[in-house]
């Protein structure tokens, strides 16, 4: 692999370990409505990114099917999402402030079932940047370095608030800061490790990109819709999530078309 090309599958999850850095430097519990602006922003990044970085990207790739050209973009949604519903029932996870466990029954403690949560969602999101990257490296028309850079750099913006929310909940219910730190950290190896082995099989990938972007495309979409947005809604009415899904969402879209 290239330099280049090990620096888009890393800066996903350098984006995770700053943010669970925050450990460091913040005191106390995140506010409810901190977690609500990291969560809009984070779903606002990731329906961007599934529609600018790969949906699109798959029906250009399919043009010569003419007026269906948006099958395999909707076959690889589904299967995502169908994939993903697979993993959340069988993946033994815990939600942000929920104290009901999901998935296979376990004797997981809540710290790990809480990472799991995380690396639940960051697996599709490893395999969008790792999906990118293979259709960069095999030259695949429409997708280049800016692309692949402007998604892994996406990624690693919303996982930001990401890695802040799986260490500082741990930190205030008593754990030492510096395991808190190594749990958010661990809770995005899965992003790295995920996108280098999509690129390692990708003389089976190329063959069916456009059903690949999609299929990522509908695993992240399926996170933001199960997991991000109701965890953002929860309680009290605020618009403050709202907001910052539209923040995120402009971002990306932003960076998808300037750099790519």
């Amino acid at each position: 692999m290239t330099t280049g090309v090990i620096s888009a599958l890393m800066l996903p999850f350098l984006g995770t370990a700053m943010g669970s850095a925050c450990v460091f430097f913040m005191k106390g519990e995140m506010s409810r409505t901190l977690q609500r602006a990291l969560m809009g922003f984070a779903s606002g990044v990731m329906v961007a990114a599934s529609v600018w970085s790969l949906l699109i990207p798959a029906m250009e790739q399919s043009e010569a099917m003419g007026k269906m050209a948006f099958l395999p973009a909707c076959a690889g949604v589904w299967a995502g999402f169908l994939f993903l519903l697979l993993l959340d029932h069988v993946i033994p996870h815990l939600h942000l402030n929920s104290e009901c466990p999901e998935g296979t029954r376990c004797n997981l403690g809540k710290s790990a079932m809480m990472v799991l949560a995380v690396a639940l969602h960051n697996l599709p999101e490893g395999m969008a940047v790792g999906v990118v990257a293979a259709g960069w490296l095999s030259g695949e028309e429409g997708i280049s370095a800016a692309a692949a850079f402007a998604l892994s750099l996406g990624i690693a913006l919303q996982n930001l608030p990401e890695g802040a929310i799986i260490s500082m909940p741990l930190k205030s219910e008593g754990m030492k800061t510096g395991k808190a730190f190594g749990y958010g950290v661990l809770s995005g190896i899965v992003e790295p490790v995920g996108a280098a082995l999509t690129i390692l099989a990708s003389g089976f990938i190329i063959p069916f990109l456009p059903y690949l972007l999609s299929f990522a495309a509908g695993a992240m979409l399926y996170v933001v819709v199960e997991e991000l947005i109701p965890e953002m809604s929860e309680g009290e009415h605020s618009n403050v999530g709202t907001i910052l899904f539209a923040a995120g969402f402009s971002l990306m879209m932003v960076l998808d078309v300037a750099l790519g």
